[in-house]
């Protein structure tokens, strides 16, 4: 598999899933364009080019993990497998990755297809690059939204990859906000508690295997995200060290910006529309970056990956990972009766609901109360336990699971301070630290009356299946 973004889009477009869109206004209309592909066309990736006010050849693409089969080709997977396959594919293919991040540690090289274009000094000029603002109150263009921003621990060494805001302010600087509690933050505030300045490479244009990487708790121990990354491609990335920051940098990446976040210095940042489909908070001072160098192909891409409402530009990639993470999580820590796991997509990560055959009693609330603080959820607001009967995918099924099998009072407990996102809506302005309650809901039939307990409404399927032969057609039944 290539890491080169153009065969990803040759491949797309071979799937009849890649709609290019001329003379889109990159403010607002791209946005506003992005938003009702996805949610209420048929959510192709779309390739902005040209871009109004930019030259043919600057080009932006959205909606690139917004199916299962562009999700499954960009993660090395065959792009037709069948969708209610896809999440046990996920759920073992994480468990390989996972054993063999070490196997492959990022080869170092002198130049890739980034070094085509090298900008330093008085040639630094962002504004070149088509920059959307994507939301009506955002605060600005912002340039990084389907970004892989890559910092170091100042003690460790340790590199991190991360998907992180980043606002652009002018030719040479853009604006850095990350959440407490995320890596990429970790790493400046360190540096910064030595007045010293954090080297930062945001690569914001790139295959969206290492946006989709970037953007969740990607399981990587020992190794970093690059390991991941040469897990999944089953064989080591490229990278070049830039000579401004140390850091290594994707080596085929399309664009890739790397300077310095300075302890002394902030600008005004936000509103941004976040991932809860709100604006996650009003705008307020965030580190910015300083950049030296820019590296960038001809006909360079820019990759968005702007939140949203859900469905959004992504959530549907999200949803996937985040359920086949949480479910590994469970089995590996001894709850081998977990059945199925599923992170809607429209909850965007707040809600997760967990099916289980039940053996013992209390095993549903231990169960939720792992996977309540578990990182591979880290904004679970509600999490719900049903039977084994009911398919956590089924909205309908999960309803009638919540109002006919629990009762407020013994099954609705509260986790109160717990760890959970400054963009939460519920919370005032931007807080330094966010502690929130957390819903753990036990939707299962009581254990002790598993045997007593009504029988369900239930159909024969072979009834099913031959009313539909016979009545389907002329009563429309499928």
């Amino acid at each position: 598999m290539s890491l080169d973004l153009r065969h990803w889009l040759k491949k797309v477009e071979e799937m009849g899933e890649l709609r290019r869109v001329a003379g889109a206004d990159w403010d607002l209309e791209i946005g506003c364009i992005n938003r009702l592909n996805a949610q209420a066309g048929p959510r192709n990736a779309l390739l902005f080019d040209p871009v109004k006010d930019y030259p043919e050849g600057y080009q932006l693409l959205t909606s690139s993990l917004s199916t299962p089969s562009r999700t499954a080709l960009t993660f090395n997977l065959p792009h037709d497998t069948p969708e209610n396959e896809l999440l046990d594919v996920f759920r073992k293919k994480l468990l390989v990755w996972q054993n063999e991040v070490t196997k492959y540690p990022p080869r170092e090289v002198k130049k890739g297809l980034v070094t085509e274009n090298v900008n330093s000094g008085d040639e630094i000029n962002l504004l070149k690059f088509p920059v959307p603002r994507w939301h009506d109150l955002d605060g600005g263009r912002y340039i990084g939204t389907g970004c892989a921003v890559i910092t170091r621990d100042i003690d460790s060494g340790d590199i991190n990859i991360g998907c992180y805001r980043i606002m652009l302010h002018n030719r040479n600087t853009v604006g850095f906000y990350s959440s407490p509690g995320k890596h990429g933050r970790i790493h400046y505030e360190k540096y910064h508690e030595q007045n010293k300045s954090c080297p930062v490479a945001i690569s914001i244009g790139h295959h969206p295997l290492i946006f989709a990487v970037a953007g969740v708790e990607f399981p990587h121990y020992p190794a970093s995200e690059f390991g991941s990354l040469g897990a999944v491609l089953e064989r080591p990335i490229d990278v070049i060290i830039d000579e401004v920051t140390g850091l290594p940098i994707p080596a085929d990446s399309e664009i890739v910006i790397t300077g310095w976040c300075p302890p002394d210095k902030s600008l005004p940042e936000g509103p941004f529309g976040e991932f809860t489909g709100y604006y996650g908070s009003k705008q307020g001072l965030a580190p910015i970056i300083d950049v030296q160098r820019v590296y960038h192909r001809n006909n360079p891409v820019l990759l968005g990956g702007p939140p949203e409402r859900t469905p959004g530009d992504h959530t549907y990639y999200l949803a996937l990972l985040k359920s086949a993470m949480l479910h590994n999580v469970l089995i590996n820590n001894g709850f081998p009766d977990v059945k199925k796991v599923w992170v809607d997509e429209m909850g965007h990560q707040i809600m997760a609901v967990i099916s289980l055959k039940q053996r013992f009693a209390g095993q549903s609330k231990q169960i939720a109360l792992c996977a309540a603080q578990s990182r591979a959820l880290p904004v679970g607001r509600y999490i719900m336990v049903v039977d084994e009967d009911i398919d956590p995918a089924n909205i309908r099924d999960v309803i009638w699971a919540l109002c006919t099998r629990t009762d407020p009072i013994y099954d609705i407990d509260i986790i109160q301070r717990a760890w959970f996102s400054p963009l939460d809506p519920t919370v005032p302005e931007r807080p330094a630290i966010t502690l929130r309650s957390k819903a753990v809901i036990d939707a299962c039939i009581p254990f002790e009356r598993l045997n007593d307990y009504p029988d369900p409404i239930r159909t024969d399927p072979a009834l099913i299946q031959n009313v539909k032969e016979k009545w389907g057609k002329a009563l429309d039944l499928h």
